[in-house]
């Protein structure tokens, strides 16, 4: 499909909507479609900021109407693709946020971050379900099932929510709930940016009370033993402890605490919510598995979760692979160390081992399509993006896969797959059922594959070169409501 967009219809945008609207050669155009990974260079024809749900209408409608392709991207945290052409739409400024603390839910817009939430919930002694930082949105974490803190206690993200109201291809505005657009309810929780723009979302909060959690971190010359004592440890371990450890080979880098900085080390993740004493007394085996540089757990407020991880905060450019793991035995131990052990010269900046399971492994709330319910364990490596290293990592990434593989998972979990290569690759984080019911949807929602950016199945992609006279043209992948 080819579409031509005139100055008149640029205006004509303009004038349907409330938010800015953005050329290539405006001022404002570069931060609004800027990505939080920094290697990820979006070049979308139009950028258009929404203020609310009916901006976000409009502008899908003026868009099919013309037969170019929408993307969406709230804070850049899933730009691992980058957009070409087509219309790029930020929910940024849709900042509506609400929580009842009696019947403990809270409400958010498409921008909103979890910062805010975390934030506002603590007043009220609840939390929400926030993964490793607090600053990537809310709603494009839950669309891709949304691996939380406590997710063994609690389960993902999604099997919480309550009602997302979704903007489909037509620029129909619709309320989806288990009850109300059942089918949609089922795909939207884990479906990513399949189906449509999600502006809203209401979902359940939980009580605060009672955290316990941190980090551990050891001498990367410790590896062998504290892998070896991690894969011990994890099987023991009760759904109210979730646990992570990661290979981390720090840079020379002021966000770096200073006894890190330049350093590898091995960083234990845990959070436990419960006892203080059972939380401590659980996390024993892996204090004493080998000396420790450094013991930051304890007891934890919400607000404090981005301690746990320490994820950068700042922008920066990556490179993601991530997949899943069916066990952790000897033969992938070995294979771990042989890539990221000790005197191994790795240009991977992180390669960190989740543990899943407990309520992670069966949904909630009836039906739905996200990936990782069967694994045992999330793999996820990050390296900097920066020439020469960028120009090896697929070659990395690809060999440490490969070793892998025999404890590999069929599946991947969508938030973490990182970039992805071709189109059986982008559509790898669905099972063949969930896969079909997703082209099934989007056959009958949006046709003309107008969502066609991003971890997307289905329909063939459309030709995504939309001309605006005298302003630019292209085509290309992006990453939905990140």
């Amino acid at each position: 499909m080819q579409s031509h967009a005139s100055f008149s219809d640029v205006s004509e945008l303009q004038l349907s909507v409330h938010g800015p609207v953005f050329t290539p050669a405006d001022p404002g155009f570069a931060p609004e479609v800027a990505a939080f990974n920094l290697s990820t260079q979006h070049q979308p024809d139009l950028a258009f900021g929404a203020l609310d749900a009916e901006d976000v209408s409009a502008a899908v409608r003026w868009a099919a109407e013309r037969g170019m392709p929408v993307s969406v991207q709230s804070t850049g945290h899933g730009a691992t693709n980058a957009i070409e052409g087509g219309l790029l739409i930020s929910t940024r400024r849709m900042l509506e946020l609400s929580i009842d603390p009696i019947e403990k839910t809270a409400r958010v817009g498409a921008g909103v971050r979890w910062k805010a939430v975390v934030d506002l919930a603590a007043t009220f002694g609840l939390m929400g379900l926030c993964g490793s930082t607090t600053d990537v949105g809310v709603v494009g974490y839950t669309l891709g099932g949304g691996l939380p803190i406590l997710g063994r206690k609690y389960g993902f993200a999604s099997d919480h929510v309550i009602a997302f109201e979704l903007v489909t291809a037509d620029g129909t505005q619709r309320r989806v709930t288990k009850d109300e657009n059942p089918e949609l309810f089922y795909l939207l929780r884990g479906g990513k940016g399949n189906l449509g723009i999600v502006t809203a979302m209401e979902f359940h909060l939980f009580p605060a009370d009672d955290l316990y959690a941190g980090g551990l971190y050891f001498d990367g010359g410790y590896a062998p033993e504290v892998l070896r004592a991690f894969r011990e440890w994890v099987p023991s371990l009760p759904v109210e402890a979730s646990a992570s450890m990661a290979f981390l080979r720090l840079p020379e880098m002021e966000m770096i605490p200073e006894p890190l900085r330049g350093k590898f080390v091995i960083h234990l993740r845990y959070a436990y919510q419960g006892d203080p004493a059972t939380a401590s007394e659980v996390l024993e085996p892996m204090r004493t598995c080998a000396p420790f540089m450094m013991d930051a757990t304890g007891p934890l407020s919400p607000t404090q979760f981005d301690t746990i991880h320490q994820d950068p905060d700042q922008p920066v450019p990556v490179r993601e692979h991530g997949f899943l793991l069916d066990r952790l035995d000897e033969q992938t131990e070995d294979a771990l160390l042989r890539h990221f052990g000790p005197g191994v010269d790795s240009p991977v900046l992180l390669a960190e081992l989740r543990l899943l399971g407990g309520a992670l492994a069966k949904s909630a709330d009836g039906e739905d399509i996200v990936g990782g319910r069967d694994a045992a364990f999330s793999f996820f490596m990050g390296a900097i993006a920066v020439p020469p290293v960028l120009d090896i990592l697929p070659t990395v990434f690809n060999s440490v896969h490969e070793d892998l593989r025999p404890a590999a998972n069929a599946g991947t979990f969508v938030n973490l797959h990182g970039h992805f290569v071709d189109a059986e690759d982008r559509e790898r984080p669905w099972l063949p059922g969930a896969r079909e019911r997703l082209r099934k949807a989007k056959a009958e929602l949006d046709p003309k594959n107008m969502f066609s950016f991003g971890h997307v199945v289905g329909l063939p992609v459309i030709d995504q070169t939309v001309l605006l006279q005298d302003v630019v043209s292209t085509g290309g992948d992006a990453v939905l409501n990140s």
